[in-house]
C-alpha cells in the first residue's frame, strides 16, 4: 500500500499537480485518506525522499523539491571562454546565470590510487598533486571534481595552491610545456561510496555518474586525470557531437 501512495504522489509531482515547493498532505491526512497506518504513510514519504523528489522539513512537513539541475558539458573543457581574473570557469558561468556558486578546494601530495596511476603511466613510488573540489550551487553541494597531476611537472606551480585558477589548470599545464590536445572521457553510473555520499550530503538511494577524463599532450603523454562525481538528481549531462564531413562531400 505504501508503494501505491508513493506512486500517486509521484505522479502528481511529475504532472505538476504538486508544484515545486508545494507542501504535501500531512501524515494524518494521508493516513485518513488511504485508511492505512502512520507507519505505511511514513514508508511512502521515505521513498519519495530517497528518490530526491521530496524534502522533509520537520516539523513543518514534507515539500516538493525544487529542481534546478546543472548542465554538465564535458566537451566544453578545452573551449576558449572569457573568464574573470578572480574566478574560474565554474564560478564565472554560474554567477552569470544568477546562481550562487561556491567551491571548497583542498590540495595535497599523495600516492595516487591504482586507477589514476595506471592512467597517468606512473611507476611505483611516483607521487601526484591532487586538487580536491566540492562545488556548491545556492548552498547545496552539487558535484565533486578531483584532479590528479604528476607531481614532477606541477611542483611549485599555481596548481599547488588551494584557490581558484582564473585561467584554469589546463592553461597552467600548457605554460609548463604540457598542453593537452586530446582527452579520453569515461562515464560510469553507480551508487556512491560512503566518502562521496558524505562530501555531497547525499540521501540514500541516490545514484551518481562517475566521469573520468584523462588529458594527453601532442606526444601522447597523460598529464591530468580529472574525476567528477555527479549526483543523478542534480545534473543533466550534455554531449555535443559533430559529424566529420568526408572531403568528397565538402
Amino acid at each position: 500500500m505504501y508503494q501505491q501512495i508513493a506512486d500517486t504522489l509521484r505522479d502528481q509531482i511529475t504532472d505538476g499537480t504538486l508544484a515545486p515547493d508545494a507542501k504535501l498532505p500531512t501524515e494524518a491526512e494521508l493516513k485518513e485518506k488511504y485508511a492505512v497506518s502512520r507507519e505505511t504513510v511514513r514508508k511512502a514519504l521515505a521513498m519519495l525522499v530517497n528518490e530526491g523528489l521530496v524534502i522533509s522539513a520537520r516539523p513543518q512537513g514534507h515539500f516538493v523539491r525544487r529542481r534546478q539541475p546543472m548542465v554538465f558539458r564535458p566537451q566544453a573543457e578545452f573551449r576558449k571562454r572569457p573568464y574573470s581574473p578572480e574566478m574560474d570557469a565554474f564560478m564565472t558561468e554560474f554567477s552569470a546565470e544568477g546562481r550562487e556558486p561556491r567551491q571548497v578546494i583542498e590540495v595535497s601530495i599523495v600516492e595516487p590510487p591504482a586507477d589514476v596511476a595506471k592512467r597517468l603511466h606512473l611507476g611505483a613510488g611516483d607521487l601526484v598533486a591532487v586538487r580536491k573540489r566540492v562545488r556548491y550551487l545556492d548552498g547545496e553541494p552539487f558535484n565533486i571534481n578531483d584532479s590528479y597531476f604528476p607531481l614532477s611537472i606541477v611542483r611549485d606551480s599555481e596548481i599547488m595552491r588551494p584557490e581558484d585558477i582564473g585561467r584554469g589548470a589546463n592553461e597552467v599545464l600548457a605554460e609548463l610545456g604540457y598542453r593537452q590536445v586530446r582527452a579520453l572521457d569515461e562515464l560510469y553510473v553507480r551508487m556512491p561510496t560512503p566518502e562521496e555520499a558524505r562530501r555531497l550530503d547525499l540521501g540514500p538511494g541516490t545514484p551518481v555518474a562517475y566521469h573520468i577524463t584523462t588529458g594527453h599532450t601532442t606526444e601522447g603523454k597523460p598529464v591530468r586525470v580529472a574525476i567528477t562525481v555527479l549526483p543523478g538528481d542534480r545534473h543533466v549531462i550534455s554531449y555535443e557531437r559533430q559529424r566529420e564531413v568526408p572531403e568528397e562531400e565538402a
